[in-house]
């Protein structure tokens, strides 16, 4: 399968659109019927994948419609873990955060359903499936049956496995790997490099790790070690200086974060293009994909729409010029 050379894509969330948040707060209350509300998340879904396809996206999700965040989506559905009720995390920003209290057991799939919707209604050829990884889930929850995270860790990339190796007999092709806490703890970087592996056995799809605002440094020294194919990396916000650390990035593909997800201005497709031309200093174009840094859900709707529409543009801008030296499209590896 060939896509184009410089491939666009997304990290995962999406600005959920008024009407489906109103959706959610009545559902917390009680007050429709939950075949209104899985209506009203397939419709959001339907809403956003044609948003990020007429965006000009290559490798498009549904900007995770059906998640209420990150970890509680997957911890609701995993055996093991309770809710004790939602904790204060930043500012006024609640979620319930789970505590495993018996031994973690696999009740149902996590993303399946998700899956199944955006790939019957999208019209490209490959969809990205993002999931939390194991070792973040663990971080972000609490632990009153494990005896550390050593053991608890893999436990969640057990049952992590058992999701990806179903995803792939449907017909998924491109997993990324959410880890946004996996550097948070310098010593425990070879807990989650080991739990990663472990839910990658055996599974052969493309895989993606996504990381950000953290010491990539940290990270740098275990490339080799991953047993993925890509590393989905956020440089805007960080105004894309330190990336040295790119050097170690022998073999692998780089996911290169364009847009700053934290900041409300929206890059030109002048300044996209100028990013990307910096980091194939690094890296040749063949091995680059094109990303925002991180999800964009806390942007306006309108706002996030538009950085992706710049950022699309800017990747042509680029693309222009690699034509010229004959490069268009590049294989899809897995």
């Amino acid at each position: 399968m060939e896509l184009p050379i410089l491939p666009t894509s997304i990290i995962g969330s999406y600005p959920k659109p008024r009407w489906l948040l109103r959706m959610y707060r009545l559902r917390s209350l009680g007050r429709i019927p939950e075949e209104d509300f899985r209506e009203a998340v397939r419709d959001a879904s339907v809403a956003v994948l044609r948003e990020h396809e007429r965006a000009g996206i290559d490798i498009p999700w549904d900007g995770e419609m059906g998640r209420s965040e990150m970890t509680e989506h997957f911890t609701a559905k995993i055996a093991g873990f309770r809710f004790y009720g939602p904790v204060r995390v930043w500012g006024n920003a609640y979620f319930n955060k789970a505590s495993a209290v018996s031994k973690l057991e696999y009740r149902e799939p996590l993303v399946l359903d998700e899956f199944h919707w955006v790939w019957e209604n999208t019209t490209r050829k490959i969809v990205k499936v993002p999931i939390t990884g194991p070792y973040t889930i663990a971080e972000w929850s609490f632990n009153e049956y494990y005896s550390s995270k050593e053991e608890f860790a893999p436990e969640l990339a057990r049952i992590l496995n058992r999701e990806f190796k179903l995803l792939e007999k449907e017909g998924a092709n491109f997993i990324q790997i959410d880890e946004p806490a996996m550097l948070n703890h310098p010593d425990e970087v070879p807990i989650a490099v080991e739990a990663i592996n472990r839910a990658v056995k055996g599974v052969r799809v493309k895989f993606g790790l996504h990381v950000c605002y953290s010491n990539y440094y940290l990270l740098a020294d275990h490339f080799d070690e991953l047993r993925v194919s890509q590393f989905a990396l956020e440089f805007a916000n960080r105004n894309f200086r330190d990336m040295d650390f790119l050097r170690k990035l022998t073999h692998q593909e780089l996911g290169f974060g364009v847009v700053d997800v934290h900041n409300p201005r929206i890059e030109s497709p002048g300044e996209v293009a100028r990013a990307i031309r910096k980091v194939m200093e690094y890296i040749e174009p063949e091995r680059l994909y094109i990303n925002p840094d991180c999800g964009l859900k806390l942007l306006d709707r309108r706002i996030a729409y538009q950085k992706l529409v710049n950022m699309v543009k800017g990747v042509e801008l680029v693309r222009k010029e690699l034509a010229g030296e004959g490069k268009e499209t590049i294989p899809f590896r897995r």
